[in-house]
């Protein structure tokens, strides 16, 4: 293969993951989902192997499970799956503030655009905008990874973020949005960065895992209740 063949492949393939990676946050990919390469390759009229790696990427990821004989499916997350997520988020970043602050390279000259993200995600929280919301909060995150000095961690967490959407934007739409499922402390978050207030940082990333698990804790809840209210025999019904 050329040069600019293999360029032109390893372009379409990030393309393709991205534009399906944004299809599977957004909801307009459900989790259970199924499809095989063939349909995305003549969804996006290329050739089969940009999109099977492009889909092998997005299970490395975890957003996708592959099966040989029946292609690929969205994955569905757990109640049980996101508290763990936010307890491991929480963990991490706690640590990174509590023992290794050297790890945090505090910049707040790169706050600014920082600062916009926020402002912007927390107006779409309070309009209830969750696709402009899903969008402004994966890039806050993902623009605050770099005042983490280890790449593998900022990668882990914003993957966490991701994996963490893929579960919740289904049930917002279901359920509708509302505040005591959303978290509008961006803009804290924001400025205690740029007074260098770990104390503060890590309050502020408390609240937020705590507000997290506070809705997994009332989803689990409520998941108890309709298993116990379903008739005997049905999928999910308690013995």
């Amino acid at each position: 293969m050329s040069p600019s063949g293999g360029v032109t492949r390893n372009t379409l393939r990030r393309q393709i993951a991205d534009a399906l990676r944004d299809e599977v946050v957004a909801g307009r990919l459900p989790p259970g989902r199924a499809f095989t390469v063939k349909q995305i390759a003549e969804q996006y009229g290329v050739s089969a192997t940009p999109v099977r790696e492009a889909l092998f990427d997005l299970s490395a990821q975890g957003l996708l499970v592959s099966d040989q004989h029946r292609g690929f499916q969205v994955r569905e997350f757990t109640v049980a799956d996101y508290r763990a997520m936010a307890e491991a988020r929480a963990l991490v970043v706690d640590g990174l503030f509590r023992d290794s602050a050297e790890q945090v390279a505090i910049r707040p000259e790169a706050l600014a655009p920082i600062r916009r993200r926020a402002a912007e995600a927390v107006r779409a929280a309070k309009g209830g905008d969750l696709d402009v919301l899903i969008g402004y909060d994966l890039r806050f995150w993902r623009e605050l990874g770099q005042f983490v000095r280890n790449p593998y961690l900022a990668d882990f967490l914003t993957r966490l973020r991701v994996q963490a959407w893929v579960f919740a934007v289904h049930r917002l739409r279901r359920d509708g949005v509302d505040e005591d499922v959303l978290w509008f402390g961006h803009e804290e978050l924001v400025e205690a960065i740029g007074r260098g207030d770990r104390e503060q940082v890590r309050a502020a990333m408390h609240a937020y895992y705590g507000h997290a698990l506070a809705w997994a804790e009332r989803l689990e809840a409520r998941e108890s209740r309709d298993a116990e209210a379903r008739p005997p025999g049905e999928p999910g019904a308690r013995a």
